[in-house]
């Protein structure tokens, strides 16, 4: 019985194992396991290059390894060195935060930090000298689909850096947003301001005649560039106030979310056609010369629909061109209502959006108390996406990133007084749910080498070579004694080979990547949650069950009645139903189990 067992097991592997690295382009955006990672934190291959090229002290290179928020030195040939590491996790496609050249440093005096993470951009059409050329980044890409591996860009439209001043608010003063109602375009400075603008309907209106007559753009400011970086943009429409709201802060609620600077950064006025097609021409460019694979789209949400509705399909199409025919675009909408990511694939047209409703559900539950019918809830809105769960299943999930913090961290602000390793098996257990659950799995580096963090944002950013930081020297890793002042790149982490272990089921197990999905069992407390998925092609059903729970449980769960054998993929599954349509699990605290039906 066992040898037939292991022969079933090993057939089904080889029936469904993943595309050959020759075919990538073939494979699906639900096919992929992702890592997300910081050039500046990842590794530095080439210190040469840790300033930028650039002069003095870290105010003018941005460069300070020992601020959290300054640049540390990562760069792209460090990620480059590292792909064995990354592909022996099991990832197939690598999402790298924004990599164009930004302005080193901004902010209030006493209060600055640098352009380290990628989000203050000057320059759309070069990588920033911080993390190397333009020729490292084609090398990057060129090896990554050597090796099978795709290779996502991170792309900002909202805003660029902060270069427009407003002569309203000299010397750093807030500039708080000035709405529509109370400064129309057509006044200059207010309602009883002098006429501008003069047959300018508004921004509803996005036809060229008519952002034609849009020609002074001091109708709520009076926005000027500094003389020292009159050219500082490129491409160079991009130092023309005209192609910005020029409104103020945003409060990220009613019109100033489209409109309004983000924390002072200078919003673009991406309703303007020539907007449009300048942002077609940038990011085309990058499909065109590194044939990448995909983009994530940073503040996705604060840009107007008509846009997203425009660049989306010249950017599938640009991608079709070059030879890559499923160009997996997904956007960030950071709110974890599932209804509002819903309408952004609906209403903007944006092909797929970052779960976070996905994030709070494995948040609440396994890093909180929250029972695991928060799952089932957070599936059962799947039919709102556009085209229901073809468009679910490509959501890009996760459990960590670099805004929110990390996992780790989630599960010590629930759990003040667990033990590391109770930590460390609730971190698996949520990274077993990533890959294991529908949408495409997104790994944040760092955890996988027991990365805790303090905090979000910055705090949630520590290097993975060597650190010289205070604040990420003074944290504890899980599941090793090591400490960040060593490079963290152990293939022999817990962690590392748990993921390694599940990105290996999922890759060969179709019914993992591109199966449908029902919700078996689910409580409203810690505990039980059951899932099956099913092989598109074969209809075989695959059963996952996790216990979020410090207890064993004990179940009997319902699966499909043709399911009266199994074979374990991982942890220990019964290998014969208890009854037609009903078989019983077993799992030890926090633990989960995969189980496949037998042939």
């Amino acid at each position: 019985m066992k040898c037939r067992s292991l022969l079933a097991l090993a057939s089904l592997l080889l029936s469904t194992a993943p595309l050959a690295a020759a075919d990538y382009r073939q494979r699906l955006p639900e096919d992929e396991t992702i890592y997300f990672l910081l050039p500046d934190r990842f590794d530095n291959a080439d210190p040469s290059n840790d300033r930028g090229g650039l002069a003095g002290d870290r105010l003018h290179t941005g460069f300070d390894p020992a601020d959290k928020g300054f640049y540390h030195g990562g760069d792209l040939k460090g990620v480059l060195r590292r792909l064995d590491y990354i592909q022996g996790m099991g990832v197939t496609a690598l999402w790298v935060a924004p990599i164009f050249r930004n302005k080193p440093v901004q902010g209030p005096a006493g209060h600055e930090s640098a352009g380290y993470h990628g989000y203050w951009i000057t320059d759309f059409t070069h990588v920033d000298p911080h993390f190397g050329s333009d020729a490292d980044f084609k090398a990057l890409v060129d090896a990554a689909h050597a090796r099978g591996m795709k290779v996502y860009m991170d792309i900002v439209v909202n805003h660029t850096a902060d270069v427009i001043q407003y002569r309203e608010c000299a010397d750093g003063q807030a500039c708080p947003y000035r709405s529509r109602a109370d400064y129309p375009y057509s006044r200059r400075g207010g309602v009883t301001g002098a006429p501008i603008n003069a047959g300018f309907t508004g921004d509803a209106d996005h036809s060229p005649a008519n952002f034609a007559h849009l020609t002074r753009p001091d109708y709520a400011y009076t926005p000027f560039v500094p003389a020292a970086e009159a050219h500082e943009k490129v491409p160079d429409w991009l130092n023309d106030p005209i192609y910005y709201h020029n409104r103020g802060n945003s409060t990220f609620a009613g019109e100033s979310s489209t409109m309004g600077d983000f924390s002072g950064l200078d919003d673009v006025m991406t309703e303007s056609p020539r907007v449009v097609s300048g942002f077609i021409d940038i990011y085309g460019g990058w499909i065109d010369r590194f044939h990448v694979d995909g983009f994530r789209i940073d503040t996705a949400r604060h840009v107007n629909p008509e846009f997203w509705q425009a660049f989306v399909p010249a950017m599938e199409q640009r991608a079709r061109a070059a030879g890559i025919p499923h160009f997996h675009i997904f956007g960030e909408v950071a709110v974890p209502d599932a209804g509002t990511l819903a309408e952004h694939t609906r209403v903007d047209k944006l092909p797929a959006v970052l779960d976070f409703a996905f994030a709070k559900a494995a948040a609440e539950t396994v890093a909180g108390k929250a029972g695991t019918d928060l799952f089932e809830r957070t599936f059962a809105a799947d039919p709102l996406y556009e085209h229901g769960f073809a468009t679910a299943n490509e959501l890009p999930t996760f459990v960590s990133n670099h805004d929110n913090g990390r996992f780790a961290w989630f599960v010590k602000q629930g759990f003040p007084q667990a033990s590391d390793e109770e930590v460390m098996r609730r971190v698996i257990l949520a990274h077993a749910m990533l890959l294991t659950l529908r949408g495409v799995p997104t790994i944040y580096a760092g955890d996988e080498q027991g990365f805790v963090g303090t905090g979000n944002d910055q705090d949630a950013r520590e290097d993975q070579f060597a650190s010289r930081t205070p604040l990420y020297l003074g944290q504890k890793l899980l599941g090793t004694d090591a400490t960040h002042a060593t490079a963290r790149f152990d293939a022999a982490h817990p962690i590392y080979r748990a993921i390694a272990e599940l990105a290996r089921i999922r890759a060969a197990t179709s019914a993992l990547r591109r199966g449908t999905q029902i919700v078996r069992a689910a409580g409203d407390k810690p505990g039980l949650l059951a899932v099956s998925r099913f092989d598109p092609e074969t209809h075989r059903e695959v059963l996952i069950a996790f216990n979020t729970s410090t207890a064993p449980i004990e179940a009997q769960v319902e699966v499909d009645t043709a399911s009266s054998r199994f074979v374990s993929l991982h942890g220990g599954c019964a290998p014969v139903a208890s009854a037609p349509g009903s078989v019983r699990v077993t799992l030890a605290p926090l633990d989960y189990v995969i189980c496949n039906r037998a042939p």
